[in-house]
């Protein structure tokens, strides 16, 4: 079996004077937010064999905080075509995992995380698909898991979506409607 979590980028400040997308770091809320998903994801044992991470400024800051809040290194294997990407593009570069991966991490962006859950989990009533399908907010984390010991196979609708966690699961004034 082959587990792929997804983690989307904590939020960012798009007051910050930065020239490029590329370069928005994050903003006070989303280092709260990130390191409070590391320290749930340290509470759920969540352990990977490879991260794969878009190189993108927010991102990097990202896996900073939630390193500080996981307590163990990650060290991500930094992708270009993580930035911005399409589905498409993901599952192409899920289909290149090395062989003897079992328990792959992700790190990017949307809406290119939130379709790629879309395309992977069956389209049936599901209370998870349907709170991404809903919004795929920044610093959620999904965690889906294949009948396979091959990741070339995975595919469309073939996914077990196993866990979403949002960042206001796990603190109330990291949702949207707080400051």
């Amino acid at each position: 079996m082959k587990t792929l979590t997804l983690l989307r980028h904590a939020k960012s400040g798009w007051d910050d004077p930065v020239a490029r997308d590329y370069d928005r770091p994050l903003n006070g809320k989303g280092k709260r937010a990130a390191a409070m998903v590391g320290r749930h994801m340290r509470s759920l044992a969540l352990d990977f064999d490879h991260v794969v991470a878009s190189p993108a400024v927010r991102v990097v800051e990202t896996l900073d905080e939630i390193v500080a809040g996981y307590g163990r290194t990650l060290a991500p294997v930094w992708d270009r075509r993580v930035y911005l990407a399409s589905s498409a593009t993901l599952l192409d570069i899920v289909h290149g995992l090395p062989a003897e991966v079992e328990r792959a991490l992700l790190v990017g962006h949307n809406p290119g995380l939130e379709d790629l859950v879309l395309m992977l989990v069956p389209d049936a009533v599901d209370a998870l698909r349907d709170a991404v399908e809903q919004k795929y907010p920044t610093a959620s984390l999904a965690e889906l898991q294949f009948e396979t010991d091959d990741w070339g196979d995975v595919a469309t609708g073939r996914a077990r979506f196993t866990r979403f966690v949002r960042p206001r699961d796990l603190d109330p004034t990291l949702g949207p409607d707080a400051d």
